[in-house]
């Protein structure tokens, strides 16, 4: 029996869709990352006790078009590095100051554990300001 290999990041899903939610956390897991939570509202993130490494971010959720908001939430309270999965990038306002990029709907296993590998790598420039023209785009 081979060990288990420890998962490489912690990623919290901020999505309200329910079989999206539940689609993403396989996807998640079967990449040898910890989903330590789902969120579907701004209600759920402020109750968050555990601090995520990585927050995939829908933006249209049960609370309205609350995702942007979360996002700097989720930046601001644990440094999480943040990418948008959403069909509708044009709808993020401000970006995280965390924010590295956005994966479209639908999306791609390959897309999503690419935009998490790349968050969590060294490549990412942690401190720095983000302007939505300076997200990486994951397909």
């Amino acid at each position: 029996m081979q060990p288990r290999i420890s998962p490489v990041g912690k990623v919290l899903i901020v999505e309200d869709e329910f079989l999206v939610a539940l689609q993403l956390e396989d996807i998640v897991s079967d990449g040898g990352h910890a989903v330590i939570g789902t969120a579907p509202d701004m209600d759920a993130v402020k109750r968050l006790g555990e601090a995520p490494d990585v927050a995939l971010v829908d933006l249209n959720l049960r609370d309205g078009l609350t995702g942007p908001a979360i996002a700097r939430e989720i930046a601001g309270r644990f440094g999480a590095r943040v990418i948008y999965v959403t069909a509708n990038p044009g709808q993020i306002d401000m970006p995280a100051c965390t924010a590295v990029g956005v994966v479209q709907k639908p999306f791609t296993r390959q897309a999503i554990l690419a935009a998490i590998a790349f968050a969590l790598s060294d490549d990412v420039e942690a401190d720095r300001p983000c302007e939505l023209e300076r997200l990486r785009q994951f397909t």
